[in-house]
């Protein structure tokens, strides 16, 4: 069977604790995306923000019955779990590193859901764990190739703005929802359009090392911190440039 493990992945199982507490009304308030959206078979890519609309971490929602899982980088796991355990308060919420399960990747797998960002990006889903080897530098890759920044050695914590990490483009992010933490930021950038500067994925060869996040020499690429100004001749995707 074909390998399709993402093993540098890990899932946080959000859950109530006795059954009386609406976890989608908990994270309505905190994360970017509408949880409403969540649905089985239809997950959502979305953030954690600062109070300033800065990107703490970015995850994908997953519903499996009454809970909710979130798939992140398996380095963040535990920071983002106490994140969340922060807002938690008194309320009788559940929130685990789940070990049972892990994160799957395939760029053609027509009957498993589609990643959300972009449908060139292929399909992820979610199973039962299992020992080997992943398909990390594979999905790397790919999504490289697409202009996709993900994680916090390509977008940092707390140092970029969430939609300067294009996340309205690739369906990151609810304008309609209501107040979540980072809201107003988030939503006066989008309503006055002005996100001044872009995460980009370029060739080595047109990297800028001032504005530069991480090069990947393996692969020729360099992901930068550009302002918008200064995209013009550079090789973007499709799907960026025509919001810019």
């Amino acid at each position: 069977m074909t390998e399709t493990r993402l093993i540098d992945r890990a899932l946080i199982r959000i859950s109530a604790s006795d059954g009386t507490e609406d976890i989608r009304d908990f994270l309505q308030g905190l994360v970017t995306q509408d949880m409403q959206m969540v649905e089985p078979g239809k997950p959502q890519w979305s953030a954690l923000l600062s109070a300033q609309g800065k990107l703490l971490f970015e995850f994908f929602l997953w519903a499996d019955g009454n809970d909710i899982l979130v798939d992140c980088e398996k380095t963040a796991v535990e920071t983002l779990a106490k994140r969340f355990k922060l807002y938690r308060l008194r309320r009788k919420i559940g929130i685990e590193i789940e070990e049972s399960m892990g994160v799957n990747w395939a760029q053609e797998a027509a009957d498993k859901p589609a990643d959300p960002r972009l449908a060139a990006m292929g399909f992820r889903w979610l199973s039962k764990s299992a020992t080997g080897g992943g398909v990390d530098a594979q999905y790397r890759a790919h999504r490289l190739s697409l202009g996709i920044a993900e994680g916090q050695a390509e977008l940092g914590s707390d140092k970029i703005l969430w939609l300067e990490c294009n996340a309205a483009e690739l369906n990151g992010v609810s304008f309609t929802k209501g107040c979540y933490v980072g809201q107003e930021n988030t939503a006066r950038m989008n309503y006055r359009q002005k996100v001044n500067r872009r995460v980009v994925v370029v060739p080595l060869e047109q990297a800028n090392e001032k504005r530069q996040r991480i090069a990947y020499p393996d692969l020729g690429l360099s992901v930068e911190h550009r302002r918008v100004d200064d995209l013009a001749e550079l090789q973007l995707p499709e799907w960026l440039r025509t919001a810019l």
